[in-house]
């Protein structure tokens, strides 16, 4: 899914959607028939048969040594889409998308899930799917994502403003992946000073990328036994973006960059990751944004967001969910009472200095 489309102020607006042929059984070969000669009283040699002048060759004889060998060679039909991504993969040599390591998707199924993730982002455009799936096989190689999970970052400028939180059903452990919400918060209403934490921009990328890949590892795709369709995907997470106590109406050049490049790197290179995202504590302005979005996002994308000028109001949208009462188990800053956020939820790694 694409939801670069979208763009909220001021930090981000997305994570940023076969048939073979049987070859033809060859036609018989067609053997001239031989007429027997007349009966005499001593035995002859029947005369061969020759073809009579402008009679036309029978297609597939012996005498036609092209047609022959056209019937032994079948048309090779064409791979499946998800066969000719994997073939992409192979070619670029990049092990890994999202923590799965990537294997033959005939028999593997996380690498299947990841694959027709790219296929169901484009549309099933797999000219497309394989332009973005080998941009991601580049950027992932460049950019090392799970090296970021282990890299920590500067408490003054990132503590409190991103975490992971998970959600399962009691009981004993479902193997279902529709029995598990994951959600990623992003507390851009905390930040302390904009010019530490959005000065350093390719800083704000990685900390933002470290937590997404958290995420990740939470919907365990790397273990899912699940295949998914272009109608059918379990495995997204919801996101929430709380924008309490900041001004709609000013915003610095910083934040304007960290924006638009988190845009970029998030639709390019986690697609299909998407189920729902809540913008909340937004003020009233943005409803009118919100009705203007409309007009030029596509439905299937606009359905997805969901503007919201009180968070505490979060709880009561999560009634339908698998998990039972799962609004009751969200922070009660947003509505339930699951406790403080920062209790609850997974951050990247911090530390009192520099980043490491």
């Amino acid at each position: 899914m694409s939801d670069a489309a979208v763009k909220p102020t001021p930090v981000e607006s997305a994570i940023a959607p076969e048939v073979s042929e049987t070859p033809k059984v060859p036609a018989a070969e067609t053997v001239p028939v031989v007429e027997a000669g007349p009966i005499v009283a001593e035995p002859v040699s029947a005369p061969i048969a020759t073809p009579a002048a402008g009679a036309e060759e029978v297609v597939g004889a012996p005498g036609n040594p092209a047609a022959a060998e056209e019937e032994k060679a079948p048309a090779v039909p064409e791979l499946a889409p998800i066969a000719q991504l994997w073939n992409v993969a192979l070619e670029n040599g990049h092990p890994e998308i999202w923590g799965v390591t990537l294997a033959d998707p005939e028999t593997h199924i996380p690498t299947q899930i990841v694959l027709q993730k790219y296929l169901n982002a484009n549309d099933g455009d797999i000219v497309k799917a394989k332009d973005q799936l080998t941009k991601t096989l580049e950027w992932r190689a460049k950019t090392k994502p799970l090296e970021l999970i282990k890299k920590a970052f500067a408490k003054v400028k990132f503590e409190g403003l991103g975490f992971v939180t998970t959600y399962a059903g009691e009981g004993e452990a479902s193997a279902e992946p529709e029995d598990k919400e994951v959600f990623t918060w992003n507390i851009y209403g905390g930040v302390k000073s904009i010019e530490e934490t959005f000065g350093n921009l390719e800083e704000f990328i990685e900390w933002r990328v470290a937590l997404m890949e958290l995420a990740l590892q939470e919907l365990s795709l790397s273990t899912a036994t699940k295949a998914i369709t272009a109608e059918y995907d379990p495995y997204k997470m919801f996101q929430v973006h709380d924008y309490k106590s900041i001004s709609f109406l000013r915003q610095s050049p910083a934040v304007k960059s960290a924006s638009g490049e988190t845009i970029k790197v998030f639709a390019q290179n986690y697609p299909e990751l998407l189920k729902e995202k809540f913008f909340v504590n937004v003020p009233a302005i943005m409803g009118f944004v919100y009705s203007f979005m409309k007009l030029f996002v596509a439905a299937k994308t606009i359905k997805k967001f969901h503007p919201m000028s009180n968070g505490g109001n979060l709880a009561l949208e999560f009634t339908d969910s698998n998990i039972k009462g799962l609004g009751e188990r969200l922070p009660v800053e947003y509505g339930g009472k699951g406790g403080d956020l920062k209790a609850l939820g997974k951050e990247p790694i911090l530390s009192d200095g520099q980043e490491q």
